[in-house]
């Protein structure tokens, strides 16, 4: 049995704590409010996000970092990419030294300084500093559910990966070892901008042959970004890339596709939308990240173009439409 912290207490984190208190670690979830620590300490459940899914036993909740990170052999950061670094800082002032596992489950971008999330761990705590991503196609309700899940545990040091593996598998819960850490990450960041652009054809009711080639042309998209970081390209077609495009494109427990869809079908603007969802769309957020770098690498991505023009609120949805369909014709190798 391990002693693990999960830090955010958001849908993704605490599923996550629920599956790992069921294959038996003592885990400490750890939420940034007191108020929401209490209520989900009170009622054995997170009612704002996970309604109806008990706390298994072995579960503490706390708001407290100090204590969520006493004698710790794993720290598991599952907070919004944007208080990814902040959280970090507070983890450092508690903790001299990296914890003996580290693994992040954040799907995004630092945005303050463009940086993929194990850059910013590197960056704080040196170079040398091992860590662990975890990534693939899951949603949070499912997880918690106990419904079958596939999903991988990227670092370049095996151990590392072998760790966060051990400790999740049970049951229906099944994990892959892998080293491509920078591509597990570019395919957790990227798909939610794709999700958009997905969510917003269906919700204009373009149909299922423009769902599909806005999954396969963002493949291309998302490839071509990750080359920046020399990604492999088996990682970008696993589980943490194509699994995950093809679930966050498809289903409407994405929030980032309900977030196009919404766009598309009220006529609100995307942050009236985000305020209606009430929930953390990353897509939002990335898509900023990744229009800065592909400007400064001189990358062609048309949809996460449109999707920044979209959520920038340059265009409308039916005007982001006719700039795809309107752009010259070419060779789909070079496209």
């Amino acid at each position: 049995m391990a002693r693990i912290a999960v830090l955010g207490a958001g849908a993704w984190g605490s599923a996550l704590a629920i599956h790992l208190a069921k294959a038996g670690q003592s885990v400490c979830l750890w939420a940034h409010s007191a108020t929401h620590a209490e209520q989900i300490a009170l009622q054995n459940q997170n009612q704002r996000y996970l309604p109806g899914v008990l706390l298994p036993p072995g579960l503490v909740v706390t708001s407290s970092l100090e204590d969520a990170l006493k004698q710790v052999e794993g720290v598991l950061f599952v907070v919004p990419s944007d208080a990814f670094a902040t959280v970090l800082v507070r983890v450092k002032q508690h903790m001299l030294h990296a914890p003996a596992y580290l693994a992040s489950a954040t799907k995004g971008f630092e945005p303050q300084g463009q940086r993929l999330l194990h850059q910013v761990v590197m960056d704080e705590w040196g170079a040398d500093t091992a860590m662990a991503v975890l990534s693939g196609p899951t949603f949070a309700d499912e997880v918690a559910k106990g419904l079958p899940t596939a999903m991988v545990s990227a670092s370049p040091d095996a151990e590392q990966a072998s760790f966060w593996a051990d400790v999740f598998h049970y049951q229906n819960f099944r994990v892959y070892t892998q080293s491509d850490i920078a591509g597990v990450e570019v395919g957790g960041a990227y798909k939610n901008i794709m999700a958009i652009a997905t969510g917003v054809s269906d919700g204009l009711g373009l149909g299922a042959n423009a769902r599909a080639a806005l999954i396969s042309r963002g493949m291309v998209e998302m490839m071509r970004f990750a080359a920046l970081y020399q990604a492999q390209p088996e990682t970008l077609m696993g589980l943490a890339g194509l699994g995950d495009l093809v679930l966050t494109c498809t289903d409407d427990l994405s929030r980032n596709r309900r977030f196009g869809l919404m766009l598309a079908r009220s006529g609100k603007t995307a942050v009236e939308v985000q305020q209606d969802i009430g929930q953390v769309v990353e897509g939002m957020k990335a898509v900023k990240v990744v229009k800065a770098l592909a400007e400064k690498h001189g990358l062609d991505l048309p949809i996460m173009e449109q999707v920044y023009a979209l959520v920038t609120q340059q265009i409308t949805p039916k005007q982001a439409v006719q700039q795809l369909l309107s752009r010259s014709l070419k060779s789909e190798k070079t496209a």
